[in-house]
């Protein structure tokens, strides 16, 4: 049985009508993480191992110490975090527009969340 009122409902759905397409997709990749049980981005500590569901905004290739390193910017509706793997030029389906499950260690680099060589699991 539902506690949610006509009213709120109502509220919602013109919430809805008036947000940008960026808002919606944010409280949807948000509703989607906490449905799937992940931590939200903006929540993850530093040091702290997390498991986090988002979108892969940008893939890129940037070397570190000269080896190559492959880099997917994730996002979650919340926040940004960067997935790192290191000694990897590509990976198989990491591509821009994918969603995805990753499980690490938070650290920050450059003033940016990021996880190293991330477990991860693709979403269809």
């Amino acid at each position: 049985m539902s506690t949610d009122t006509g009213g709120s409902r109502l509220k919602r759905a013109f919430k809805r009508l008036a947000a940008s397409p960026a808002e919606l997709e944010a409280d949807d990749l948000r509703q989607e993480s906490q449905q799937s049980g992940c931590v939200r981005i903006d929540n993850a500590g530093d040091r702290d191992v997390v498991t986090v569901f988002g979108h892969v905004k940008c893939v890129s290739l940037a070397p570190r110490a000269g080896a190559p390193t492959l880099e997917a910017d994730l996002y979650d509706g919340s926040a940004m975090l960067t997935l790192v793997w290191l000694g990897r030029r590509k990976i198989a389906g990491i591509k821009p527009g994918v969603e995805l499950v990753a499980t690490g260690r938070v650290s920050h680099h450059d003033g940016r969340r990021v996880i190293f060589n991330p477990r991860y699991e693709l979403r269809a």
